[in-house]
């Protein structure tokens, strides 16, 4: 509930009398002195502002009307709430006049404290955050925005509730590492803070069932600070198979998935959809010693970011037992290249045919003609296919990366631009998520470049081998693992669960 109405000034004991303006002034020689010690904003410019309203009865009429609007859920691979766009032109009501407050002269103020320009562009949204609703590390910037605002209307709240603003610190690259800052939402406050290449914050994820993070956020547009150069990360070392002998194949491998005949028919099935999952996978036994010997408490987990492109944990594989890197040496063994060719067409092997004899009547490959995950929705067009070709005979030798990665409450991948976008055969296989629901997150979404269709998703499936072949113009995320996993999780006497991930090139 919000706070009781305040009857007495605090400052002269006597009543208020009807004030003609809702907004709180704070002096600007206040807000000055705020930014001018760089231990009141750090990691960048940001303030907050208690009470920014005066009347009490405004602000909960405010927060009522606001509650009467229409919210749609907004859901992709950096957020999950609901938010009202419904704040355009309207009648004489309170939500009109927070807009004429905020874009007018709280504007203006605004504009003299920091001694920017700011103009009198309206960008305002009314955001609900409620149970496992969370909005993912980020920078804000996009062209024209100069100040992040976000004004609170949200009943008491604690800690516990998570929602808090966090703020990241950054590198000398500019990206973020760790939060350093945590804002409480509060009744009636209003936060503000300069976007810059460095302003980087979340909205953590709701941990309340009962609470509602209601609030009114925007930007005021103006100059936009300078920024650097964009950062971009070293790749990944590639290798080509590790020289192993089928046998290790008939001792890992489910004698199912040998069977050229039944091969035959995966290949078959992968060809008319570029995706597969191969279900009970490893065999028993060896499946129960690596979901064994991943609980152990010598395994070295490093967190992988930055927090803009990925959360997760990934194995120092020099620190792990012996039946987990045996695992890892099958997936990355020639025998498997070879298996992989037998169950998916693909030339991962100079074994598996030259590519000339691949050709159809058209004088296209296999692999081209297939196209990617969701082949008849994220299709190369042809001339990236021959594009394709070209590129395919330069490149030499199959090669292969992968890592263990652990998946823990928090965790998530995150579309970004760096990354390179070419063919690739993903792998999962996912270990210690029996009974995993598509509501915990943790499941991996396969969609187009520069648009919202999802093409495929892969749910988290014990001893499942997840197989999709990856085009140019297909991208991916894993989804946010939320409080809700956390139940599961237990009840199995762990915290996590486990895939091996693997991408393999011809």
């Amino acid at each position: 509930m919000p706070a009781k109405k305040r009857q007495n000034d605090p400052a002269t004991g006597k009543k208020n009398k009807k004030e003609k303006r809702v907004f709180y002034r704070v002096t600007v020689s206040r807000i000055n002195l705020l930014f001018a010690d760089e231990a009141n904003w750090s990691p960048f410019p940001h303030c907050q502002i208690t009470r920014f309203l005066q009347s009490e009865s405004f602000v909960e009429s405010l927060q009522a009307e606001l509650l009467q609007l229409n919210f749609n859920s907004k859901s992709n691979d950096l957020y999950k709430f609901q938010q009202s766009d419904d704040l355009g032109e309207r009648k004489e009501d309170h939500i009109s006049q927070i807009r004429s407050v905020i874009f007018g002269e709280f504007r203006v103020w605004l504009s003299e404290v920091l001694q920017v320009d700011l103009e009198a562009t309206v960008d305002i949204s009314c955001a609900k955050y409620e149970h496992t609703d969370v909005l993912l590390c980020h920078d804000d910037e996009l062209e024209g925005r100069r100040v992040a605002f976000i004004l609170y209307l949200v009943p008491p709240w604690e800690v516990k509730d998570g929602g808090t603003l966090d703020l990241f610190s950054t590198d000398e690259h500019c990206q973020p590492v760790s939060v350093v800052k945590s804002l409480l939402p509060c009744w009636n406050s209003l936060v503000f803070f300069e976007v810059s290449p460095v302003s980087f914050h979340q909205v953590a994820e709701v941990l309340s069932e009962e609470k509602c993070r209601l609030s009114l956020s925007g930007w005021f547009h103006g100059p936009s600070l300078p920024r650097p150069s964009r950062y971009i990360e070293p790749p990944v070392p590639r290798h080509t198979h590790i020289p192993r002998d089928e046998s290790l194949l008939f001792e890992w491998v489910n004698e199912m998935y040998l069977d050229p005949r039944y091969q035959a028919r995966v290949q078959q099935e992968f060809e008319e959809s570029s995706e597969i999952c191969l279900a009970t996978f490893l065999q028993e036994e060896k499946l129960r010693q690596v979901r064994s010997a991943l609980q152990s408490s010598e395994i070295q987990w490093e967190s992988k970011g930055p927090p803009n492109k990925r959360y997760y944990g990934c194995a120092d594989m020099q620190s792990v037992p012996s039946c987990v890197q045996e695992c890892w040496e099958l997936l990355s063994s020639e025998s498997f290249f070879i298996l992989l060719s037998n169950l998916t067409g693909l030339r991962l092997h100079y074994l598996c045919g030259d590519e000339d004899e691949s050709e159809n009547e058209d004088g296209k490959s296999e692999t081209e003609n297939r196209g990617g995950a969701g082949n008849t929705q994220a299709s190369a067009s042809n001339t990236d296919a021959d594009t394709s070709t070209t590129e395919k005979k330069d490149k030499g030798p199959p090669t292969c990366v992968g890592e263990l990665r652990r998946w823990m409450h928090g965790d998530y991948t995150l579309l970004h631009d760096s990354v390179k976008r070419e063919y690739a055969l993903d792998l999962q296989l996912h270990m210690g998520c029996a009974g995993w629901k598509s509501e915990f997150g943790g499941f991996t979404s396969y969609i187009a470049h520069d648009e919202d269709e999802e093409l495929l998703t892969v749910y988290p499936e014990d001893n499942s081998l997840a197989l999709v072949y990856r085009d140019k113009d297909t991208l991916k995320f894993i989804k946010h693992i939320n409080n809700s996993s956390s139940s599961q999780l237990s009840s199995q006497n762990t915290a996590a669960f486990y895939d091996f991930s693997f991408n393999y090139y011809e």
